[in-house]
């Protein structure tokens, strides 16, 4: 495994980040933790989790399934850089009262307890505010990571689908402050098929020296080979990807990218991996794997070279928008 500095800390973490929101839904708990071992194995130090990861009224079953995995030992804690997130409402299901969601100082302290309850831990590497919150200003939300981080129950705080302009409103107001060191790590939407964080998002993050975490690195499955796959195995794609392919324009744009990499002998889902890996900016994609064999083609990504001609063929494939701010102004 290879690793990096998360942003500007001093913290070193792997290169790819173990996502667990199939933990629970799509995966039992016997799985997760064989997974999870595996991943710790390999050298995957960073695991990534949110609250309300198991959905519905089963919510904040992921985090209790990565805490009983904790509980096992083996110094699997003191192995582990984890990082949770919170913003969704975690009152009762149907009944959403007030307080119990967003970044009020009253809900981040709530939210951090009830975390590391479900983890049994008593600290959180890097808690993270999963959307924006219109309504809070950041006085308020710092104030409250100031008490949490002397408390030791939370150590660095990161952000997941914030604007560039948010971002920078964050850590302005943070340096402001004084004695808080903002926002380290920003997760955002991006892959090949869409790279509008390439606008505002991650210049902000490279500006304020974030670690930039890509979630949803093969775009709903889109990446990986959906094409070949209902060719030779009759498998159907589905979800995000059966609607995209429903269009003419973008079926025939990732049979473009299936050929350009069956051509040099790449998987796709590998090969749209190792190209994160080659961007700017970029700490480490998000990989939530549901068997041992996804893991196992995730982490050949991370040893994957990939020639100038595929990186140029992959860029006219899927052009970016260009440098910012000329992109959106020239």
């Amino acid at each position: 495994m290879k690793y990096t500095q998360l942003g500007r800390t001093g913290l070193k973490v792997s290169r790819l980040v173990l996502g667990t929101m199939n933990f629970g839904p799509q995966t039992d708990e016997t799985d997760s933790h064989a997974i999870m071992d595996a991943a710790l194995d390999a050298g995957i130090n960073y695991v990534d989790t949110a609250n309300v990861y198991g959905w519905g009224e089963n919510k904040g079953r992921t985090e209790s399934i990565i805490g009983n995995w904790f509980a096992q030992g083996g110094d699997r804690r003191d192995r582990t850089v984890l990082a949770t997130k919170m913003y969704a409402n975690m009152g009762a299901e149907g009944d959403p009262w007030p307080n119990h969601d967003k970044l009020s100082a009253l809900n981040i302290r709530r939210s951090v307890e009830a975390s590391l309850k479900r983890l049994q831990t008593d600290y959180i590497d890097i808690y993270q505010f999963h959307h924006v919150d219109r309504s809070t200003p950041f006085e308020e939300i710092w104030q409250a990571v100031d008490v949490l981080v002397r408390q030791g129950k939370i150590l660095y705080v990161g952000s997941s689908n914030f604007p560039g302009y948010k971002i920078a409103q964050a850590n302005e107001i943070a340096a402001r402050r004084g004695g808080t060191i903002g926002l380290v790590s920003e997760q955002c939407l991006y892959n090949l098929a869409e790279r509008r964080a390439e606008m505002e998002v991650i210049p902000a993050a490279e500006e304020y020296g974030l670690g930039v975490i890509p979630w949803s690195p093969l775009h709903g499955g889109l990446l990986g080979g959906v094409i070949k796959k209902e060719v030779e195995g009759g498998r159907r794609a589905s979800g995000r990807a059966a609607d995209a392919l429903a269009d003419t324009a973008v079926r025939a744009q990732i049979q473009a990218y299936e050929d350009l990499l069956e051509k040099h002998g790449l998987e796709p889902g590998e090969a749209a991996l190792a190209w994160l890996l080659t961007r700017p900016g970029i700490t480490g994609p998000i990989v939530g794997p549901r068997t041992a064999q996804q893991l196992e083609s995730a982490l050949r990504a991370v040893e994957l070279e990939l020639s100038k001609e595929v990186l140029e063929g992959l860029d006219e494939i899927f052009p970016g928008p260009g440098p910012s701010p000329e992109a959106f102004a020239w």
